[in-house]
C-alpha cells in the first residue's frame, strides 16, 4: 500500500503562484509515476501533469502548459507541482495520485491505484 498526502494548496490572485507538495510513504518502491489531477465543482476530474518516478520524464495537459511544472524527490519521497500565472480556472481541488509497475500512466485516473485527499486550490480574478 501507498499513502498520499498533499500539502500546499490556499487562496491566491489571478497571476499569483503556488506549490502544491505531496508526500508518499509505504511500499513506495512500488510507484511507477506520479500525477496531479483536479476537480472543479460540477466538473470531472481532469488529469494535470504526470511524471515517471526514475527518468522524471513528464507529461502536461494542454491547459496548464507553459504554466505549471511537475518534478519529484526521490530521496524524500515527495512529489511538486509548481503552479505559476494561475488564472480562475485552475481553481479545483488537486489530488496526487501513484500507479505501480505495470500501469502506463496516461493522463486517465484508470490509470493510478493511489490517491491522495486533495487540498484546495482557489483562484480570485
Amino acid at each position: 500500500q501507498v499513502h498520499l498526502v498533499e500539502s500546499g494548496g490556499g487562496s491566491v490572485q489571478a497571476g499569483g503562484s503556488l506549490r502544491l507538495n505531496c508526500t508518499a510513504s509505504g511500499y513506495t518502491y512500488s510507484i511507477a509515476c506520479m500525477g496531479w489531477f483536479r476537480q472543479a465543482p460540477g466538473k470531472e476530474r481532469e488529469g494535470v501533469a504526470r511524471i515517471w518516478r526514475q527518468s522524471g520524464s513528464t507529461v502536461y495537459a494542454d491547459s496548464v502548459k507553459g504554466r505549471f511544472t511537475i518534478s519529484r524527490d526521490i530521496a524524500k519521497n515527495t512529489l511538486y507541482l509548481q503552479m505559476n500565472s494561475l488564472k480562475p480556472e485552475d481553481t479545483a481541488m488537486y489530488h496526487c495520485a501513484a500507479a505501480r509497475y505495470g500501469s502506463t500512466c496516461q493522463l486517465f485516473e484508470s490509470d493510478y491505484n493511489y490517491w491522495g485527499q486533495g487540498t484546495q486550490v482557489t483562484v480570485s480574478s
